[in-house]
């Protein structure tokens, strides 16, 4: 039998359950604060995900006119959510099991400090003048480059994490998705193309928070499973 990473019972649940609504959360967050952009309609596949959080008058920072009157709420859910994940690795993933879910749990506090800076340091013309763009920036690339990482070592190891087959096949193929995402959302950027950089974005975050989601659901669904058959084996 695949010795577990995970812990069990009610500390793996609450992990698992933390883990699912992160994402969740942030999603929200993210249809009410598009839905709240309507002077232009915010664009999804157009606009910077991260002007989502722009807060105060219009302005036009990285070649797009940033508009968001509820941006306070996106930067709120991102935060939450970067939180929500490392208590959740925490609490899901046994440390003393072996490397892997140490290894797990390094990526998911990368990701979470990475979504939460982004919800902390806005990518305002005042952040690129008083030089705090640079937490704004580091975060943005920290929390796609780790987050789609750990999707892939999650879908690696998702036999010791108690994950069925299809949940661990799609965790990998979604970070790899991911990261190729990320690569051609950075030569996107770097050569000035700038040509749907929304759509780029979602590609890269999007793998992440799914990743995220067949983890947080696959914990919980494990739990409830096998929790009556270790009753009736105590009772055998």
């Amino acid at each position: 039998m695949t010795a577990q990473i995970v812990h069990t019972g009610t500390r793996a649940r609450t992990g698992g359950a933390l883990l699912l609504l992160g994402p969740l959360v942030s999603w929200l967050a993210e249809l009410v604060t598009a839905a709240a952009w309507q002077d232009p309609p915010y664009a999804p596949l157009y606009h910077w995900v991260s002007h989502l959080g722009l807060t105060g008058p219009a302005q036009t920072a990285f070649g797009q006119v940033g508009n968001s009157p509820l941006g306070a709420v996106m930067d709120a859910g991102w935060v939450i959510y970067g939180v929500l994940l490392i208590v959740g690795a925490f609490l899901a993933f046994d440390l003393g099991k072996s490397a892997r879910p140490a290894v797990i749990v390094v990526l998911a506090c990368i990701a979470g400090i990475g979504v939460a800076l982004v919800g902390l340091f806005q990518g305002s013309n005042a952040n690129v003048e008083n030089g705090l763009i640079v937490f704004h920036t580091f975060g943005a690339q920290g929390v796609m480059v780790a987050g789609n990482a750990m999707a892939i070592v999650v879908g690696a190891n998702g036999a010791r994490i108690g994950l069925g087959r299809g949940r661990s096949v799609a965790s990998l193929v979604l970070g790899v998705v991911g990261l190729v995402a990320f690569a051609s959302f950075m030569v996107n950027v770097s050569i000035g193309w700038m040509w749907n950089i929304g759509m780029f974005e979602r590609a890269v975050i999007y793998s992440i928070m799914i990743a995220h989601v067949l983890l947080g659901s696959g914990l919980l669904a494990q739990r409830r499973i096998t929790a009556p058959a270790t009753i009736e084996g105590g009772r055998g």
